[in-house]
């Protein structure tokens, strides 16, 4: 339960301020183009930082590692909170990253390295991977209730006494000791992964103002490639590798991780998307809007409990992931025929249900098949290999699909203005400007989520044609299989 609520309460803040982003947006004066920062600061640290975050874990302790990160994370929910302009909150931001990759690899190997076997593993994944999937909109939830109701700095200052709660229950039930190693930490490896992940995602939300041929984005790009295939061959050449390449060299956990990283490209952008759609489009309250996502909730929640979790040790985990995408893929298709006029019942709830489900059955089977027969001594980096996947997907995610969204809708607006005006000898009156800008806004939104719903397709070919192993029946957690074994064992 201890390690339940604070993977919650990071996993959530990917997306509680969503709702709220709005208001916040009008707050502090942000602009279009920079307000996807408020969200990727976050998940960009997170997910950069997160490799560290699982080796410090295994060298430090996991319970010490995690009482850190939850400390840290309420520190930095408080200045964001009391953020008087959009720097002070993009700080804050990444500061709350950088101390939940110290926190969800911990929470993670603990849980990885507490339940080992059958039907009982199979259950503490399927709670594991209902909160991965369904506390992103669970945030979007209390985030419309904490904005309607309080304001939008609450979503922030909600953790604050969640990680009490949590380092009061950590401090007396959790148990683990360090492992005995020298603490040597790949410095270099952190500054090479973390410079590679912040030029793609700068890159791509540079795109919007300036084009994707513009020098400066293509030099971005291109760098942040170029630095990371740095960083992969310096961890071949480390003495203390911050990823251990034997650990992504397993043909189904690295088809896991890429599978894991492509459904939340898919999925953040989403949550973005339709939280603008309910409240600027359709003109929902932020309460509103978060109930709107609830079926959503309920379909991934169930989807990963109720199937996941009592099929898994008895099918082939591919034979969850693929169907799962393919739904997810077809619920975020059918949102691309939304219209400004459209009805929430007859268009997006049965969109929300087909995404709600299909995520359900990704999330839960790909976590287990990522972190299991993993040699003690790797829990945590392993660990923090899935969260890393998920944040970095989200990033990219994030800025990629803000930036198709706003650069399409901008032309749209831009080209049926001039049609108008033509019509209308030179007159076009505020409510047909408006009509047109929302129409756009939408347009925007049905092309950046056809793209999603393509890169969903992808994580379905990715799945079913790298992950290979049979079942997920696991015994025990190898205590300390040296390297050359981990490798070949699953392959």
């Amino acid at each position: 339960m201890v390690i339940a609520i604070a993977q919650l309460m990071v996993v959530l803040d990917a997306t509680i301020v969503n709702i709220a982003l709005p208001s916040a947006q009008h707050d502090l004066g942000m602009s279009d183009a920079n307000r996807q920062w408020v969200i990727t600061a976050y998940t960009l640290a997170f997910g950069g930082l997160l490799l560290l975050g699982g080796r410090i874990a295994d060298l430090m302790g996991r319970k010490r590692t995690f009482m850190i990160g939850l400390v840290g994370f309420a520190v930095a929910s408080g200045l964001g909170g009391a953020a008087q302009g959009p720097g002070l909150l993009f700080g804050a931001r990444a500061l709350q990253g950088a101390f939940a990759a110290l926190l969800a690899p911990s929470a993670l190997s603990l849980l990885t390295t507490t339940f080992t076997i059958g039907k009982e593993r199979s259950k503490a994944f399927g709670i594991y991977g209902a909160i991965a999937g369904g506390g992103a909109a669970i945030g979007l939830i209390a985030g419309g209730l904490l904005t309607e109701y309080l304001n939008w700095r609450w979503c922030l200052y909600v953790n604050i006494p969640i990680a009490a709660l949590a380092f009061a229950g950590a401090a007396v039930f959790l148990h683990d000791k360090p492992e005995r190693a020298a603490a040597h930490l790949d410095v270099r490896g952190v500054a090479l992964g973390c410079a590679g992940l912040v030029a793609i995602v700068y890159g791509c939300s540079e795109a919007q103002p300036r084009g994707w041929s513009d020098s400066r984005v293509i030099a971005l790009l291109v760098g942040g490639v170029a630095l990371l295939a740095v960083f992969a061959w310096w961890q071949t050449r480390a003495r203390h590798p911050l990823l251990p390449l034997h650990i992504v060299r397993d043909r189904n956990r690295g088809g896991a991780f890429l599978t894991m990283g492509l459904a939340f490209i898919a999925m953040f952008g989403m949550f973005l998307f339709m939280t603008y759609y309910f409240q600027v489009v359709l003109g929902y309250s932020p309460v509103k809007a978060g109930l709107a996502f609830l079926p959503m909730v309920a379909a991934i929640v169930i989807g990963s409990t109720q199937i996941s979790a009592r099929l898994l040790h008895r099918i082939a985990p591919r034979m969850l992931m693929v169907p799962g995408a393919l739904l997810a893929a077809a619920g975020l298709y059918t949102l691309t025929f939304v219209t400004a006029r459209s009805a929430y019942a007859a268009h997006v709830l049965p969109a929300e249900l087909l995404v709600g489900a299909g995520m359900g059955l990704i999330f839960m089977p790909v976590i287990a098949t990522a972190t299991s027969g993993v040699a003690l001594h790797d829990a945590g980096v392993t660990s923090a290999t899935v969260n890393t996947a998920q944040q970095v997907g989200g990033s990219v995610g994030t800025a990629l699909l803000n930036t198709i969204a706003t650069s399409t809708s901008a032309t749209y607006v831009a080209s049926h203005l001039a049609d108008a005006a033509r019509q209308n000898a030179g007159r076009i009156t505020p409510a047909m400007r408006d009509g047109i800008v929302k129409d756009g806004v939408v347009h925007g939104f049905n092309v950046a989520i056809g793209v999603g719903s393509l890169i969903m397709l992808l994580a379905a070919v990715v799945a079913g044609l790298m992950i290979t192993t049979r079942t997920a029946k696991q015994g025990p957690v190898a205590e300390e299989a040296p390297p050359a074994v981990s490798d070949q064992r699953r392959v």
